[in-house]
């Protein structure tokens, strides 16, 4: 496979993760930044930081549910992100990502493969 083919993968397995660990047995969830309550199905796996950044692009906290309405037309309610991530998470987190996506991560293609076996048994 590819290394875009290896990245796509990983991103697919990790939205799905993200969409489905904090959803309901029935598959609803709550947007984190607006609380819109849907199916995972119709929500999406936003980041705080840009996806570009490959140091945050698979983090757990950068990477929260949102509803296509703050994810896309919302162009990721950054603020409100920001704001939510420090009460969930604890005061500093945001600056915190803000502050790793800023670093240089070069994965390998092993690096990225053992996060497609890791988010394959989720």
């Amino acid at each position: 496979m590819t290394r875009k083919g290896i990245v796509k993968k990983l991103d697919t397995l990790f939205s799905l993760y993200i969409r489905k660990r904090y959803a309901d047995e029935n598959g609803i969830a709550e947007c984190f930044t607006c609380g819109k309550i849907d199916h995972v199905s119709k929500l999406h796996a936003g980041h705080f930081q840009s996806r570009k950044h490959y140091a945050t692009r698979w983090d757990e906290v950068n990477v929260q549910v949102q509803c296509p309405k703050c994810n896309l037309f919302g162009q990721g309610e950054q603020y409100k992100f920001g704001l939510r991530l420090d009460q969930e998470y604890g005061d500093g987190t945001a600056e915190a990502l803000e502050q790793k996506a800023r670093n240089t991560v070069k994965l390998s293609n092993d690096d990225l493969n053992e996060l497609i076996e890791k988010y394959s048994k989720v």
